[in-house]
């Protein structure tokens, strides 16, 4: 029965150039190749994992990752080839031209491919990130793929986005170096209100939030006077947040933005609304003058009240000018020119 199974196995099945694949090269190849597929798995997943419990290096490991289970699925198929009997430089010509085809019609999974090697290798983009796409869409890196790379947002969706697509275009990357960023909450109040009572009732508000970091040199709340409207004086809540906090912007915002109303309201300070002033030229045939008179809303002339003196106020954001700046943080250090 073996000697009819080792016959069975050297039946030709089809030749390709002078080489003859066989029966029993044929189903070596499969099992080559399947063996060192389930080899790129396994080693694959221990490395995942290992890189999962490594905070430090998880760069470094899953670049590793990528180019040993893509190695070992490459050479499973070129030790299959070799294992069917086939004369590889016999058939250079022949994938040569089948290479040119696949080039033309396969050249853009290549670039993702080469994009997603590359965003591997550089240390702008981690798995774990926040980012922010060109078209305002967020969400945390979970994987880059060979074709597209994957990110959730925070509403638990999962967007599948090409790789060359963080290549070519501008990134944001909230959490790189997994440091805090400074954010801006716009607010309004009416014209008139006491500035320092504003300022003191938003920045215990602000502070009161669980997520904001305590005051530093450098990472001051602070509150800033940015403009006028329409019967209303704009202002600016600059915070620091936690890292995790500025991973959910909308709800961060909303959170601030509910402490900054119940500050307000507990304070007495008026929300803006819309006025307007009404000009009338002519009533019954008067104008001007006598048309206040007749509709009795002539006044007695008087002098304006004069304003008592008030306290110097505390600009925040003059003070924030006038800290010194943070050093410039680069991992190339500019080589000081020679001197002669």
């Amino acid at each position: 029965m073996l000697e009819r199974f080792g016959d069975i196995a050297h039946v030709p099945l089809l030749t390709i150039g002078q080489s003859a694949v066989t029966v029993g090269g044929l189903g070596a190849a499969v099992l080559l190749i399947a063996a060192f597929m389930v080899a790129a798995w396994l080693i694959g997943g221990a490395l995942k994992r290992l890189r999962q419990r490594t905070r430090e290096g998880s760069g470094a490991l899953y670049l590793f990752e990528k180019l040993t289970t893509y190695g070992l699925v490459l050479f499973g198929f070129v030790a299959g080839l070799s294992t069917l009997g086939l004369d590889l430089s016999s058939i250079a010509v022949f994938a040569g031209a089948i290479g040119i085809g696949l080039g033309l019609g396969l050249q853009g999974i290549v670039k993702e491919f080469v994009s997603g090697l590359t965003l591997i290798s550089d240390r702008a983009v981690h798995i774990g990130d926040y980012i922010e796409l060109p078209d305002g869409t967020r969400g945390i890196v979970q994987e880059i793929g060979p074709r597209a790379t994957r990110i959730r947002n925070n509403d638990n969706v999962y967007l599948l986005v090409p790789n060359s697509l963080l290549i070519e275009n501008t990134v944001i990357n909230w959490t790189l170096r997994g440091e805090t960023r400074r954010i801006h909450v716009p607010f309004q109040v009416a014209i008139g209100a006491d500035k320092e009572k504003v300022r003191a009732c938003v920045l215990e508000a602000a502070r009161d939030v669980p997520f904001t970091l305590p005051d530093t040199d450098q990472h001051r709340t602070q509150v800033w006077l940015v403009g006028y409207g329409d019967s209303a004086l704009k202002f600016e809540l600059i915070v620091w947040p936690t890292l995790e906090a500025v991973k959910r912007p909308k709800a961060m915002n909303a959170a601030y933005m509910w402490a900054i109303d119940d500050a307000l309201r507990q304070a007495g300070i008026e929300i803006p609304y819309p006025q307007r002033d009404l000009r009338i030229r002519s009533f019954f045939g008067e104008e001007g003058d006598d048309a206040m008179t007749a509709l009795n809303l002539r006044k007695t002339p008087h002098s304006p009240p004069v304003a008592p003196p008030t306290a110097a106020s505390v600009n925040d954001a003059a003070d924030d000018l006038a800290r010194p700046e943070e050093p410039i943080d680069s991992d190339v250090e500019a080589a000081e020119p020679h001197k002669a």
